[in-house]
């Protein structure tokens, strides 16, 4: 028996506008909050200015100092300018006269990645394990 007609109930309304304004700020949120990670192509060792000779490696030993110019002949070797073709001989015999050396390259700001990317080959190539890359050049 019943005693109270039976009614249907509505659907409680959902306001679809205050949905979206919270999707968009979460997505916001998520989108400013998450890091991006960008793998180098290139992995150098930095020289810091506090740098010290670590404890096994040898203090007295300089390391090859190879230096980056912007101008023609790029490369020069201390002091002495050496064109690309002896580049790779001057590292080759440098690590057959010490294999445990170490190469710094000094590359002037303004010189052409080609020619440093060159450089680092060639190290590669003469098998030196220590590089390390800094640059130079006139503060503007």
């Amino acid at each position: 028996m019943k005693f109270y007609p039976r009614r249907r109930r509505a659907a409680p309304p959902i306001i679809i506008i205050s949905l979206i304004d919270v999707l968009i700020v979460m997505l916001t949120f998520l989108m400013v909050t998450t890091s991006y990670r960008s793998q180098p192509a290139v992995k150098l060792a930095l020289p810091d200015l506090g740098e010290k000779p670590k404890a096994g490696a040898a203090a007295d030993k300089p390391p090859l100092i190879v230096t980056i110019a912007k101008t023609d002949p790029p490369y020069y070797v201390g002091e002495r300018q050496v064109s690309e073709d002896k580049l790779g001989q001057e590292l080759r015999s440098a690590v057959a006269g010490d294999p445990g050396m170490s190469l710094v390259l000094s590359a002037d700001r303004e010189a052409s990645w080609e020619k440093v990317a060159k450089a680092l080959q060639m190290a590669r190539g003469a098998n030196i394990k220590s590089v390390k890359a800094f640059t130079k050049g006139t503060g503007k």
